[in-house]
């Protein structure tokens, strides 16, 4: 029997948010101020997004899963978050925008779709599960050749600490008290190996600086917190 990646703890504690992934203002405001930069920088790797047959693991209550499809993707989300499939289902229906949800761990749905994707998309999932490594090498499996995987993450360092713990969720609250554990940070050198491992060639590293005052996410190439990591398999 294969065992689950996933911790008891962190889907309780994201499925008792459920009700406030679309609430701009709510306890996941930090996702909806950083969805216009994730799906531009993903546009941008991918080429475009428009008629390409998409993955988002870890889709929680489907705020990037549904920017892909409003760009004209064909977009799947899967997440083991029952609550919040449902309340990406609910939103579904409520916008118009068609995706596709299921219930599945990336392993799983990896062993069933192998190749299946022209883009595999997995964004602040990393930092949350009991082995990482494990994640990437399903991403790897999912994408067909040539095609691409686009990671999101936390970098483990002193400075990480100081901001995506400390500051960001007791001095500012950007996010609730034990969102995240520093433990399970990844450096990138730790996430580039992990892809390389699951044969993967990354292809672009890039940080993102918060504008505190504005709200807004923009590019950096400081990647000591938040970073993004693309990665292509092979043709």
């Amino acid at each position: 029997m294969q065992t689950v990646n996933a911790s008891t703890a962190e889907l309780d504690k994201f499925g008792a948010l459920a009700s406030n992934w679309w609430d701009p203002q709510g306890d996941l405001k930090t996702l909806h101020d950083i969805n216009p930069l994730r799906i531009d920088w993903i546009r941008g790797q991918a080429g475009g997004l428009h008629d390409r047959k998409v993955l988002d693991v870890g889709c929680g209550g489907g705020l990037l899963t549904e920017a892909m499809a409003a760009e004209g993707a064909h977009v799947t989300g899967i997440d083991l978050a029952k609550p919040s499939l449902q309340v990406a289902r609910l939103h579904g229906h409520e916008s118009g925008i068609s995706v596709q949800y299921e219930c599945a761990s990336a392993e799983d749905y990896a062993s069933r779709h192998p190749g299946a994707f022209d883009l595999v998309t997995c964004m602040e999932l990393l930092e949350h599960v009991p082995d990482p490594a494990a994640i990437v090498q399903a991403c790897a499996t999912l994408v067909r050749p040539g095609g691409l995987v686009c990671f999101s993450t936390l970098n483990r360092n002193p400075k990480s600490f100081a901001l995506a713990i400390v500051a960001a969720e007791y001095l500012l609250r950007m996010v609730p008290r034990g969102t995240h554990d520093y433990r399970q940070f990844i450096t990138p050198s730790e996430l580039a190996a992990a892809a390389r491992r699951a044969g993967l060639d990354v292809t672009q590293l890039s940080g993102m600086q918060y504008h505190p005052l504005t709200r807004l996410y923009q590019l950096s190439a400081d990647t000591g917190v938040n970073y993004f990591m693309a990665a292509r398999r092979p043709d």
